[in-house]
């Protein structure tokens, strides 16, 4: 984790919501010299930081709302610092609580060295990013459709289905299989949104297709070089990444993506416990999808699947393919490299830890 420790004249600690802040400035001596609500707009900002001057650091706790702050500063050559939400509620955090602690917290952090730092991802790649992680949302709620229906038919005791049901014309007719009509109206409406969620997907993957233009295009190339991974979820890694040199070791680059799980332990002990939501899910959304469709028709990975089994269990080995993907991609975009299937099956060296 890293700590913004930059010295300036002014620090402005913001408890930011979606129509009101409520916003803290203190000097360098520790002094409160503004303290006040407003409402959460750029007019009330830009009255408020006025007197002040240039030599000021703003600091906002990573909520959906920052974008506008964010680029407020950006636009008015304003240092902007984005506190990490899981590690500030747990340096903050105390018996009191109210956006006026709250905000005079945040600025007391940034004064003293103490503000935990998450990136501040460009304005100029912020929309399409959000686009494709909407586009996850569309892809699980399809795929719970997808599993109802298979539940369902499981509940009624009915013959396995002869094809896969992610194809359109495999689902032809199946809600005549129950004769309930209760029953058969469920599935009825799952095979409808289904259907509406197929034509949201084409349209969204299309429009992401068109605007995702903001990357590197060769590090999409060497994305797709990976067997499986097709321009979306190609887009979707570049996109969640956006410049792997902000990761300055590929042990960094695996917890962010939550490819690994980091040991607590207390008197050379390990206890339960740990913070496993802090991370990217939506890179390892995109990294656990990714070893699904790797070892699509590809033997050797079939059978690293099967070796890995053996030693870890089912769970655990795609959970080591999705890991060693993801180290994969590092070194990949580090070195400007394509993938390489004899190093990545044959150099034990990069197989992850259990």
């Amino acid at each position: 984790m890293r700590f913004y420790n930059h010295s300036h004249q002014f620090y402005v600690g913001i408890d930011l919501h979606a129509r009101q802040m409520f916003l803290c400035v203190l000097d360098s001596s520790g002094e409160t010299r503004f303290h006040r609500n407003m409402p959460a707009d750029p007019d009330h900002l830009s009255r408020a930081l006025q007197p002040f001057g240039s030599d000021i650091v703003v600091g906002v706790e990573c909520v959906f709302t920052w974008y506008w702050i964010a680029d407020f500063c950006e636009d008015r050559g304003v240092e902007f610092v984005l506190g990490h939400a899981l590690y500030m509620k747990a340096i903050h955090g105390g018996k009191s609580k109210s956006d006026k602690i709250d905000s005079q917290k945040i600025a007391a952090m940034l004064r003293g060295g103490m503000f935990p730092m998450a990136y501040v991802y460009p304005r100029h790649m912020r929309a399409t990013r959000d686009l494709l992680r909407r586009r996850q949302y569309f892809v699980h709620h399809q795929s719970e459709l997808l599993t109802h229906i298979q539940n369902t038919n499981t509940q009624y005791n009915l013959p396995a289905f002869p094809k896969r049901l992610n194809s359109a014309a495999n689902r032809l007719g199946i809600d005549d299989r129950f004769e309930d009509p209760s029953a058969r109206k469920s599935i009825d409406a799952d095979l409808q949104l289904l259907e509406h969620y197929h034509r949201i997907l084409l349209e969204v993957e299309a429009q992401v297709k068109r605007e995702a233009t903001d990357h590197d295009p060769n590090a999409l190339h060497l994305l797709r070089s990976i067997p499986g991974v097709g321009p979306i979820l190609a887009l979707t890694i570049l996109y969640e990444i956006h410049d792997i040199d902000r990761f300055p070791a590929v042990g960094k680059f695996l917890s962010y993506a939550r490819l690994v799980k980091c040991p607590h332990e207390s008197a050379g002990k390990r206890v339960a416990g740990g913070h496993h939501k802090i991370g990217n899910a939506h890179l390892k959304w995109a990294f656990s999808e990714a070893a699904v469709l790797f070892l699509r028709g590809n033997e050797s990975a079939q059978r690293l699947q099967q070796r890995l089994i053996g030693k870890y269990g089912k769970s655990k080995a795609l959970s080591l393919i999705a890991q060693k993907l993801g180290r994969t991609v590092y070194f990949m975009l580090k070195r400007s490299e394509p993938f390489d299937a004899a190093r990545f099956f044959g150099d034990s060296a990069h197989e992850p830890a259990a």
